[in-house]
């Protein structure tokens, strides 16, 4: 166990140190990247058979920007709900993001590839601007000026929300399914934050109860260990208590939980799975030194880094995912 990081975790008991010394996804601080998240979402919601003109759109953490929700209204979206734990969005980052996003819009940018990030998943087949997903069509209603000044001005009333066409809601902290109304969304987005969430289950049936029949959560997950440990899959071999004491008193820490139990969760909560890619990697911490827990994991869930999936309520299965 290592003692710094049991040392950092007992030091968010002192009143104000996770306040200061919190991190959040400062890629969401870029246009490019809420670009690039956005689009690769919508790419593969098409490439699904699923529906790419989501009137209202959700999504679970957001980070330093609603960039990803500004990107989807930009895309046609006239709706935007955003959950958080801690708040990290403001509205001056969203106003640069937002104008920056207009240009990538109205330019038809490449949607930025691996070359520029990496880390990003879902990876795409072509990173050519989508236009078989947003023909010229609807991109010119999208981006009228009637519509850009009404998603600037929905930016400002973000924490009150209201009756005009274009809303954007930001709820900090977030309390489950009473949030939104039953079967009021079209499409869910989270990326790389559902392996941070403590309650799955719950989650997965808040996803269930907002989405509208055929609508769709596309969810990118990372399973590895975010820097508490050398190893991609150390966090794995920490004991129930050590694992506590890194933890500390923050509100939000790796849940731990792999691919199966996300796939259990959804299945559970009435989703059905039409899309899955998982990412692999040869395991770096033997089975004898994983924690008691974790000893006897498939090795499909020790393999899976990371994984892209995609699941809708009420739908046929035109992926043909089992």
């Amino acid at each position: 166990m290592s003692l710094l990081r049991v040392l950092k975790g007992l030091a968010t008991y002192v009143p104000g140190f996770y306040r200061v010394s919190a991190e959040s996804d400062q890629g969401a601080i870029s246009a490019r990247y809420c670009y690039s998240v956005w689009l690769r979402h919508l790419v593969m919601a098409h490439e699904s058979g699923l529906a790419t003109q989501p009137s209202v759109v959700a999504e679970l953490g957001p980070g330093d920007s609603l960039g990803v929700g500004l990107a989807a209204l930009l895309s046609g979206a006239s709706k935007y709900f955003a959950f958080d734990v801690v708040r990290y969005a403001h509205n001056q980052t969203n106003v640069t993001v937002f104008d920056d996003l207009v240009r990538l819009f109205a330019d038809r940018e490449r949607i930025p590839d691996e070359a520029e990030y990496p880390k990003v998943e879902p990876r795409l087949g072509s990173y050519e601007f989508p236009h078989q997903v947003l023909p010229e069509r609807r991109l010119a209603e999208a981006l009228s000026g009637d519509r850009l000044r009404a998603i600037r001005d929905a930016m400002y009333s973000a924490q009150t929300g209201s009756d005009r066409p274009i809303q954007i809601r930001y709820f900090v902290p977030w309390h489950g399914l009473a949030a939104l109304a039953l079967a009021s969304v079209d499409m869910i987005v989270s990326q790389a934050v559902l392996e941070y969430v403590d309650d799955l289950l719950q989650t997965y049936e808040a996803f269930y109860h907002w989405l509208a029949p055929g609508g769709v959560a596309s969810l990118v997950v990372d399973y590895k260990s975010h820097g508490t440990a050398v190893e991609w899959d150390g966090h794995w071999r920490y004991s129930e208590l050590a694992w506590r004491l890194m933890r500390g008193k923050r509100p939000y820490y790796l849940n731990r939980e792999p691919h199966s139990t996300h796939l259990q969760m959804l299945r559970k909560a009435g989703l059905t799975l039409v899309r899955e890619e998982r990412c692999s990697r040869t395991p770096e911490t033997p089975r004898d030194r994983l924690a008691t827990r974790f000893r006897g994991m498939p090795e499909a869930d020790r393999t899976t880094a990371s994984a892209f999936f995609q699941a809708a309520k009420n739908a046929n299965n035109p992926a043909g995912v089992q």
